[in-house]
């Protein structure tokens, strides 16, 4: 069983795999609009792992899988964290019943 992370692009690129075949690189691409780079990078992780055997013809690199045993383990988080105020500190300011300067 092969565990992959939610919300990765691993991820996307497995469940894209699933769905669609025969899919080439320049596919991958303009769906999830990224870089060639990026996605190269991705799949020869894959390959090394024996998830996916490229199959590369005269002009486009067609993408195969070759397991199906994914399990998409954890969640997606948010990555910067959001401060949340209370609002007391406006109530105490309000309540101030000390000298008055004008």
């Amino acid at each position: 069983m092969i565990e992959i992370v939610k919300g990765t692009l691993e991820e996307q690129i497995i469940i894209l795999l699933q769905k669609t075949y025969p899919i080439t690189i320049s596919d991958i691409e303009k769906k999830l609009h990224l870089s060639r780079r990026m996605i190269l990078r991705v799949l020869q992780k894959f390959q090394v792992k024996g998830i996916v055997q490229l199959e590369p013809l005269c002009d486009k690199t067609y993408i195969r899988l070759s397991r199906n045993d994914f399990s998409f383990v954890g969640k997606k988080r948010q990555r910067k964290f959001i401060k949340h105020h209370s609002g007391k500190k406006k109530q105490e300011q309000e309540d101030y019943e000390g000298i008055m300067y004008s």
